[in-house]
């Protein structure tokens, strides 16, 4: 686990109860929950929260993010534009594991219109519990980073 104890969590007006209470999941776990929104459930646009919580996490500011929109598809395809930032959208604990073992993902991208909320805190503990494990993975995250060049 890393020593920056900050979560990033944003979303769009779909998943703004899910995001509050996994803010609140991962508070009781030990991390501090950097919530930066929306609160307001009027219609707001994806890309902003995602590229935003990206940059929070691409800065340091941040060690990792959990951005959370309808499918999870568009918000983590925005985070992903952000130099530095591995997202991935998960919809089961195994992927979500896998993400931070294998490619080293500093994000985590939840559709709120696919999972529940059990399913949800299930996949953040799987994603939150996992270290990357390096060797053979560390030369394909490597390759990941060229292609930002």
């Amino acid at each position: 686990m890393t020593a920056n104890k900050r979560i990033v969590l944003s979303s769009d007006h779909a998943a703004i109860e899910l995001r509050q209470t996994v803010a609140a999941h991962i508070t009781a776990l030990g991390w501090e929950a950097v919530d930066i929104g929306p609160t307001t459930p009027e219609s707001t646009h994806y890309p902003k929260h995602g590229a935003a919580a990206a940059e929070r996490v691409a800065s340091g500011d941040c060690a990792l993010g959990i951005i959370l929109c309808g499918t999870g598809q568009g918000i983590m395809m925005a985070a992903n534009k952000v130099k530095g930032i591995r997202c991935g959208v998960c919809t089961d604990t195994f992927s979500a594991r896998m993400i931070r073992q294998h490619n080293d993902a500093n994000m985590l991208s939840i559709g709120v219109r696919v999972v529940g909320e059990g399913l949800a805190l299930d996949i953040v503990d799987a994603f939150l519990n996992a270290d990357f494990e390096g060797d053979r993975h560390a030369l394909r995250v490597d390759m990941i980073k060229e292609l930002e060049s």
